[in-house]
Parts: structure tokens; sequence; C-alpha cells
């Protein structure tokens, strides 16, 4: 099989993988539920090679959240839900509905006008015809927070948890109280690690990041971004030990975690004294 600018080639090759006997056996093991995290993955290479700028990444990486989509598609027709197909009639179908200002409706006339005021409209039908497609008891219930993607990634989706909830009063109104908060439930951790109850742990570790989210949205910081940030300096330091360790011709294996905790001291010096503008000859500073 050789490679193809077609779509058709990618759903050829996906089929053949997911072949029984003769397919791929690791391919043949997976569901919807263990791709899941790898589509999600995909996603945020998209969103990091835009980020970068590097647009030869980003051709890859669209490549691989299209195999994504296709993976899926396969998935759902071996089970007779659905193809690939489908899913492009579903989204050229929702596009032209939703763009009646560029494309011509029924009777052939496009409509400039009142596009914001129609998108909100089209996009409120849609919600209700897929809320008519659920079984009565995932409708019965209209909750606040309904609107709020289950999609979404965790930190953003508790963001906007909390966003909706802070519009109706649910919300504290310093960061300060969002910090008592946080000293308590890292309390309440320290507590479960006395107990070690590893499932309380867990659960109480995600109602501590969900506070740290929450001290995040009150101080304007957007959470994974500031997490990537943060990500980004641990690797800079990191690599500073591992650069210092190998410069004594040291392995990293072999050095303690007081070397290394030492290191990482250094390597906070060091990008605080570069952070420092110097002050020119002839001057003086406080």
């Amino acid at each position: 099989m050789t490679p193809s600018r077609d779509i058709s080639r990618l759903i050829e090759i996906m089929a053949a993988l997911r072949t029984p006997v003769t397919g791929c056996p690791w391919d043949l093991e997976q569901d919807f539920q263990t791709i899941a995290p790898y589509t999600i993955e995909e996603a945020y290479e998209v969103a990091d090679a835009i980020s970068r700028g590097d647009l030869d990444d980003l051709r890859e990486e669209l490549g691989d959240l299209l195999l994504q989509v296709v993976y899926h598609a396969q998935m759902a027709e071996e089970q007779n839900a659905f193809a690939f197909g489908d899913v492009v009639e579903a989204i050229t179908k929702k596009m032209i509905r939703r763009h009646p200002h560029v494309f011509a409706d029924k009777d052939g006339n496009i409509q400039p006008a009142g596009v914001k005021s129609a998108w909100e409209r089209i996009k409120a039908e849609e919600k209700a015809e897929r809320a008519a497609r659920r079984p009565p008891e995932d409708t019965a219930h209209k909750s606040l927070l309904a609107s709020v993607k289950a999609g979404l990634p965790a930190l953003t989706r508790a963001m906007e948890l909390q966003r909706k909830a802070s519009t109706v009063g649910f919300d504290w109104n310093d960061p300060r109280a969002v910090l008592a908060k946080i000293r308590e439930e890292a309390d309440e951790i320290e507590a479960a690690l006395d107990r070690n109850d590893k499932a309380e742990i867990a659960e109480e570790t995600g109602d501590l990041m969900f506070a740290l989210v929450n001290l995040a949205r009150h101080v304007d910081a957007d959470p994974e971004t500031v997490l990537r940030a943060t990500n980004a300096k641990f690797e800079r330091r990191f690599a500073y030990i591992e650069t210092a360790l190998a410069a004594k011709g040291r392995p990293l294996e072999g050095a303690t975690l007081e070397e290394m905790d030492a290191l990482w001291n250094e390597a906070k010096t060091a990008a605080t004294t570069t952070a420092v503008v110097p002050a020119k000859a002839g001057t003086h500073t406080a």
C-alpha cells in the first residue's frame, strides 16, 4: 500500500489495521475509551506546534489528529453506528446551516444581516435537537452547569464550572479566602496520608487541584498557561542539573537527592541573576 493525498487511502489503511487476523494486534485491541486519551494528546500537540510557529510540525500533528478521527470512525463503522463519510456529512451540514450569510438558503437568498443572532439561534436549535435524541432521564434536570461541555480538558472545565457558578453568587470575593481553602485541602491530604487511604488521598488531591484553579481564576491567570510556563521552568532547571553533573563527569543516576537539590537551587539563583538588568557604569541602583 502506497501513501496518497486522498483521504480514502488513510481510511483503507485504518481498516486494514483493524482487520481481524491480518491486522495490527495492538490496533485490534483498542476501543473508544482506550483511544480517547490519544485523541486529546494529539489535539494538544497541534496546539503546541501552533504556539511554536512550526508549520512543518503542524502539518505532521494535524495528520496525527486526523488519524484519530479516522480511527474512531472505523470503530463506529465496525459497530454499524456510522462511518467516516457520515462524520464529514454531519460537519458540512452544520457549517452550511450555521452560515446562512455565506451559503444560500432554500430560496437561493443570502442574508448577511443579523449574523450573530442567527448563529446563536441556530446553535440553540441544534442543542435542542441533540437533547431530544437523548433518553428522558438525561434531560429531566436542567442544571446551571449543564452548558459547560464535558469534553473540555479538566483544568479548563474546572475554570468554566467555577465561572458559571459565580454568576449566581456562589464564589469567594477575595483570593485570600481561596488561599485559605487551599491550605484546608492540603491539611485534608495530610490527614488522608496519615490514614494511608489511597482513594481518599486521590480524592483530596483532586479537591486541592480544583481549589488551585479557583485561585488562578481569582488572580486572572489561566491555569493551563501558567502550568505550561511552570513545566518549561522545571525543564530548564532540570537541564541545569544534568549539565552541571555532566561537567563533573557524574552520571545523573549516580547523584544523590541532596546534590541534585543543591544544583536546583543554583539554577534558581542563576535564573534570578540573569533576570536582573545590570546597571550601567557610573550609575547607582537602590
